[in-house]
């Protein structure tokens, strides 16, 4: 349908009158579909459309971005402004997703304003579309949104050093930087970055220049690149103190080392790193082109769903050199940042059109979700079938059929079986030979309607099937959605009938009546007629006849461009958790970490001597502790009550609970157990979830997990890179200091409320200011380190690795450091260790590695790993360093956090402060 601005006045567009008859096309009927229009309307339509966006962006955004104070447009306004570029739900759908990922923002420790986008802008915008540009970014900043913007300046850079008689050198694609260029790029960066930042200050958008202090960067290979960084560490402090002030943050990639030397990034790498420490909804890379185009076809790609597209796309002969490198580079981005996250290739023009529409305008890459299709039960999953059918199927859950005959169906009918891997989006589409195909089954979870898996998988089944019916409730939630996917319905019985790919409305009849003869489809559906869509009724007044009009197929090697699933949805689904023995000090830092999680609710706290009494420590909803005995868990487990249990129970006591959920299982209970125990840590068919190391995978599918101890967690992160490179003859020797209250707690006296304190069993007093060992041999932790750490060894060896581990308990509250001698099967320099080190752990945001040795101090508090203090022996052959985490967080609850994120299918570190590591 053609949109129209009547709700926005023409004094406020300052439109001339042309446009507006243009853009209004007042000899077609407002309810015309876009079938109903010729090729040549459709052409002129969009030539409209763009039209008009030109003269809101020259005029009208000129106008709206003169400020308040000078009777400029006001934030509702600008956003009416944007209903032109599509529909009035489209835009609030994607201002309600920003705004949400600001307020989700905070917890995962970064200024919510800066996780809006990453805007890498190339420096040929600069000298070609920089009014444009200054246009489209204070525009997004009179929205309250704050994009971070990272400039290049490569074409100004090769112009100056051409002028004076310096050719430019590249290696490996990388620009070789001697001395004079890098004066000359400095001098080049600063000039682009005030030229960018007065442009916006000239339209009253504050912004503020940040070309360095950003990046710290080591030599990426002096001898071979010159004066070229490669980025060690973000520096986000700049750009969270711009924000705060009402600035848009402009950076370059220039970066400095430790000896404040100043080093040249390619910014495409610059904005990668930037994104890795900020967590953006989305990466949007500005060039000329506009996007990514086919090598064949020539037509520019909508959309790349990598976890699908990525495999094929990379074998395809067009795909090659710096295509193939681009796309590359984008996956191992996406891959070490939230599914919610993707990366936009656009020019400046189409900025708005690509964060406010579902069509988008450029090239969109995102993770998407693997998607599957099987002609039988088995070959999916009969288990996981039977959950979803249980859940979303209202024929089940009414009790009108069972799983058993919905299996039995499958069976004895040609059919095929569509959907992703998480199961959020489960089709069935009947097809008997040379009969019309029916989608007997559609069940999506919400996160499956908002994440567009739902748009994936039945894209999917338009490529196999030219044709197809499918019926659905007339009070469907998700009615909308059948109603814009399809060519032709109605609505009998409080059923309605959907089908693409039928013109004829006498050929429906016929297709429909056969479906009614063989049970196909229940007998309420003719004769065909008139039916008003639920979600249309109210604007179109009156009944609506439905439609056979056929639509564009979206049958090709990517989605068609006029309508484009979305990767960031702002609504997760909410899971429960129950918490068993919650007195302890890691049930306590467990309380307040799940208090700050965005999706996990603590909805059952059980604790024998605080029973009754409220849950201070939890701000969410009001939670009280409760007496849960076994008899009480094995029931809510039965029920499904809770999403998961964590048990945070003492050695030996947790088994009668794992038992009682054990039981529920084979009654429906589906429930997830993570403990914090050492009861399990040994079990084969537990997952053992350190997941640095290993489990990661494995506990995304798993419901039993075993959490490392805080001693086994340092140990393991401190041997793992040394493993292949160990001497076989002797065994490396770990000695760890703990804080005190890796001893335990127990009961102290009771308060005015009658709440028992928690009070540690050896104290600060107990200790003087001694460091005590115990436990000098034969350790768990050491039997565990040893246990978990053959794993990582070539086949054979497994039995044979072993290692000696003594602990000791010191007179400060919480944190541990470990000191690791190894000996080495060859000789090694300090740096080449610490390289092992960097490989191992180069991607993982919970661990610090660093050149000198870890204060326990540091440690305390923080949420992640961090190393350091590399010395080799003279003999090069024997290799000491040093380890430090919180014992009550990396070695207890963030890790618990960590695994129940992976278990209840969210982000791994949701949840979890990342400005304390």
């Amino acid at each position: 349908m053609l949109r129209r601005c009547s709700n926005i006045p023409r004094s406020a567009l300052n439109l001339s009158k042309p446009a507006v008859r243009a853009f209004t096309k007042p000899s077609l009927p407002v309810s015309a579909s876009a079938s109903q229009l010729s090729s040549k309307d459709n052409v002129l339509f969009e030539l409209d459309v763009k039209k008009v966006g030109n003269e809101i962006r020259k005029r009208g955004l000129s106008g709206a971005l003169s400020g308040q104070r000078e009777g400029g447009m006001d934030r509702d306004t600008i956003i009416r402004l944007l209903y032109s570029l599509g529909s009035r739900h489209e835009v609030e759908r994607y201002l309600r997703i920003f705004t949400q990922s600001s307020k989700d923002a905070a917890a995962g420790g970064v200024l919510p304003e800066a996780k809006f986008a990453v805007l890498k802008i190339g420096g040929a915008i600069l000298t070609n579309e920089l009014d444009d540009l200054a246009l489209s970014l204070s525009f997004l900043n009179r929205l309250g949104l704050f994009p971070v913007v990272l400039h290049g300046a490569g074409p100004q850079l090769n112009d100056i050093l051409e002028a004076e008689g310096i050719v430019p050198d590249y290696e490996d694609g990388i620009r070789i930087t001697d001395p004079k260029t890098l004066s000359i790029a400095r001098r080049v960066f600063l000039q682009e970055n005030l030229k960018l930042t007065t442009a916006l200050e000239r339209l009253g958008t504050r912004a503020r220049p940040i070309p360095t202090g950003v990046f710290t960067a080591e030599y990426l290979d002096k001898e071979k690149y010159g004066l070229v960084g490669k980025i060690t560490r973000v520096d986000k402090a700049p750009i969270e103190a711009a924000i705060r002030a009402g600035c848009l943050p402009i950076l370059t990639s220039l970066a400095e080392n430790a000896e404040g030397q100043i080093l040249n990034v390619n910014a495409d790498v610059a904005a990668g790193e930037l994104a890795r420490v900020l967590e953006p909804m989305k990466i949007v890379y500005l060039n000329e082109k506009g996007g990514l185009f086919h090598g064949v076809s020539g037509k520019k790609i909508s959309t790349i769903n990598l976890d699908e597209e990525y495999d094929s796309l990379m074998k395809e002969s067009w795909v090659k050199f710096g295509t193939k490198l681009k796309i590359r580079e984008i996956k191992e981005l996406l891959d070490t940042l939230p599914r919610t996250s993707s990366v936009a290739i656009i020019s400046t023009d189409a900025l708005q059109k690509e964060l406010f529409t579902d069509a988008g305008a450029g090239t969109l890459i995102r993770r998407g979700h693997k998607l599957y299709k099987q002609s039988g039960v088995e070959a999916v999953g009969s288990s996981q079938l039977r959950q979803v059918f249980t859940e979303r199927d209202s024929e089940v859950s009414s009790g009108k059929r069972s799983v058993a005959e919905i299996f039995s169906d499958l069976k004895s009918s040609p059919s095929t079986i569509y959907g992703d891997e998480p199961f959020d989006v489960v089709a069935v589409i009947s097809h008997p030979a040379g009969e019309t195909p029916v989608m007997t089954k559609f069940l999506p979870s919400q996160n499956g309607i908002l994440n567009k898996i739902a748009d994936n998988v039945f894209d999917a089944i338009k490529k196999d099937h030219k044709r197809l019916f499918w019926t659905a409730k007339a009070d469907d939630e998700n009615r909308a959605w059948h109603f814009e996917r399809a060519d032709g319905s109605f609505t009998r019985a409080g059923r309605s009938l959907f089908w693409y790919g039928v013109a004829d409305v006498k050929e429906v009849e016929r297709i429909i009546e056969s479906f009614e003869q063989t049970g196909r489809i229940e007998r309420v559906f003719l004769p065909v007629g008139p039916s008003t869509p639920p979600h249309r009724a109210a604007s179109l007044g009156g009944a609506r006849a439905f439609s056979t009009s056929a639509r564009p197929s979206l049958i090709g090697s990517f989605p068609s461009t006029a309508r484009r699933g979305y990767a960031t949805a702002a609504e997760v689904p909410r899971k429960k958790v129950a918490l068993i023995g919650a007195r302890g000090y890691t049930g306590q830092n467990l309380i307040s970490l799940l208090d700050g999680h965005p999706h996990i609710d603590l909805t059952h706290v059980s604790s024998r001597e605080l029973a009754g009494l409220p849950l201070k420590e939890y701000k969410k909803s009001p939670v009280s502790y409760s007496n849960l005995s076994v008899q009480d868990v094995g029931k809510m487990a039965e029920s499904n009550e809770v999403d998961a249990w964590v048990m945070a129970l003492p050695n030996g006591i947790c088994k009668p609970f794992v038992d009682a959920i054990d039981a529920a299982s084979s009654k429906g209970g589906k429930g997830v157990i993570v403990d914090l125990s050492a009861d399990y840590r040994f079990e084969n068919d537990w997952t053992y979830g350190l997941p640095e190391l290993y489990g990661r995978e494995e506990t995304k599918s798993s419901t039993r997990i075993s959490n490392p101890g805080c001693y086994a967690t340092n140990t393991q992160l401190l041997l793992a890179p040394l493993m292949p490179h160990l001497d076989k003859a002797q065994m490396p020797s770990i000695f760890g200091i703990s804080g005190f209250s890796g001893a335990g707690t127990k009961s102290g006296e009771k308060d005015a409320e009658g709440r028992p304190k928690t009070v540690p069993k050896v104290s600060a007093e107990d200790l003087g200011l001694s460091v005590r060992p115990y436990t000098l041999t034969d350790h768990i932790h050491e039997r565990e380190s040893s246990n978990h750490l053959s794993k990582l060894l070539s086949s054979g060896s497994e039995s044979d690795f072993k290692l000696a581990f003594i602990p000791s308990v010191a007179p400060w509250f919480s944190g541990i450091i470990s000191v690791l001698t190894a000996p080495l099967d060859k000789t090694f320099r300090a740096s080449e260790i610490f390289e092992l080190y960097q490989e191992k752990y180069q991607n993982e945001k919970l661990i610090t590695l660093g050149k000198t040795v870890p204060d326990v101090r540091d440690a305390e508090g923080k949420h992640g790993w961090r190393m350091g203090g590399v010395q080799v022996h003279s003999s090069g052959k024997r290799v000491v360093v040093v380890g430090a985490l919180d014992n009550l967080l990396k070695g207890a609850a963030t890790q618990c956090l960590q695994n129940l994120n992976n278990a209840l299918g969210y982000e791994e570190l949701a949840g979890i402060p990342l400005d304390k590591l």
